[in-house]
């Protein structure tokens, strides 16, 4: 009998099971999407600023993932809902956030902002100014749909249910410590501060942690239970950690361990999400109770069917095809590679869910995407 997508992703994150097929998952640019619609990609009608607009469809829908993600992102910033643009062109803007940090973003294009300046430079500022912000349940968090893209509490209750009455696996997903840290303290205060002051890393860890279970906690109220939980920390850059695997298992993953073990008590498996090459790392992924890892990224030295031979009896995996593939647009080579990749991980008996090492770029066609996911699909069971 074949397993629909919701009960299939839940055997590949059971350690010890034989699920019957791989999974299929995908992450996009913004960008992508959008330039698909002239290839032929399809459109629905959304309320946009108040008017009707053709938007992409889902991919989640279109392409038939067996995991939808279906919101979470709650406004973390230590003053809620605060925005201040400082500085604006046609181009990009420069905007002072919650947590006093000054980035500069593109208008036109999906990335990784610039860091302009941050205020929270030090454990007297971060006592006095936004620490007494994060101690309590603040439910406006919710409704802060600007923050990193996130939706508001009514559209991903619309996703959500759309995804459960198709028995789709579905997923609220944030960033946690690492991510906020950086965006908070900026990167030269974060590693000063780690070697320096590891007892001001300590005590807003602690603070962010109880801030996650209890806003997590009012979500679930809000929303209902998910299938699972994603947790996006990029750990890693092209050559390494971001941090040393002594620092990060002191001061870091200690904290993951309790928020892994919050959702675990829930019944929800957590899949992380890290960027880079996290090759040293994996031992205390493991040991921090994650049960699957996504992206892998290979131009940055992951090597996915290695962590599969060794460590695929506790991890299952989300990703690891290198999307350079993909954007040769080459099918042949597509359809050989991609092969390769579903048969090597089946090979070593890895549980596992296709998808890119990082995330569909604009460099890639819709048809090249297809030729991808319909090769999957002919080799997709066990």
């Amino acid at each position: 009998m074949t397993a629909n997508s919701r009960d299939l992703v839940n055997t590949i994150l059971t350690k010890g099971s034989s699920p019957e097929r791989m999974g299929l998952y995908e992450a996009f640019w913004p960008e992508t999407l959008q330039g698909w619609i002239e290839q032929g990609y399809p459109t629905e009608t959304q309320m946009v600023n108040g008017k009707p607009e053709a938007v992409p469809v889902n991919p989640a829908f279109h392409f038939g993932y067996d995991m939808v993600h279906c919101g979470g992102l709650f406004d973390v910033d230590p003053i809620q809902g605060y925005r201040e643009t400082l500085e604006e062109t046609d181009d990009w803007e420069v905007v002072k956030n919650g947590a006093g940090a000054q980035l500069k973003y593109w208008k036109h294009k999906s990335g990784t902002p610039e860091h302009v300046g941050f205020a929270m430079s030090s454990r007297a500022i971060w006592d006095q100014a936004y620490r007494p912000h994060l101690l309590d349940l603040d439910r406006r968090r919710f409704e802060s749909g600007y923050w990193k893209g996130g939706g508001t509490l009514a559209q991903d209750r619309e996703t959500l249910a759309r995804a459960q009455a198709q028995n789709r696996w579905c997923s609220y997903g944030h960033v946690f410590l690492w991510e906020v840290l950086r965006q908070d303290l900026g990167d030269v205060c974060l590693y000063e501060s780690l070697l320096l002051d590891p007892g001001w890393i300590r005590d807003f860890n602690r603070v962010y942690t109880d801030f996650f279970k209890i806003h997590f906690a009012a979500l679930f109220d809000e929303l209902g239970l998910p299938d699972g939980i994603w947790i996006y920390e990029d750990l890693g850059y092209k050559v390494g950690l971001a941090a040393s695997p002594k620092v990060l298992g002191e001061l870091v993953f200690p904290y993951y361990a309790e928020l892994v073990d919050f959702f675990h008590g829930r019944g929800l498996p957590v899949v992380l999400h890290s960027c880079g090459n996290i090759t040293e790392a994996l031992p205390m992924i493991v040991d921090a109770g994650f049960d699957a890892l996504n992206p892998m990224e290979v131009k940055a030295g992951c090597d996915t069917l290695a962590f599969a031979e060794q460590f695929g009896s506790d991890l299952a995996f989300v990703g690891g095809f290198d999307v350079r593939i993909l954007e040769t647009n080459d099918r042949n080579l597509i359809r050989r590679e991609v092969t390769a990749m579903i048969e090597g991980i089946k090979a070593r008996g890895a549980r596992y869910l296709f998808h890119t090492d990082h995330s569909i770029s604009p460099r890639i066609t819709y048809d090249s995407y297809r030729v991808a996911v319909d090769t999957y699909r002919e080799h997709m069971t066990y």
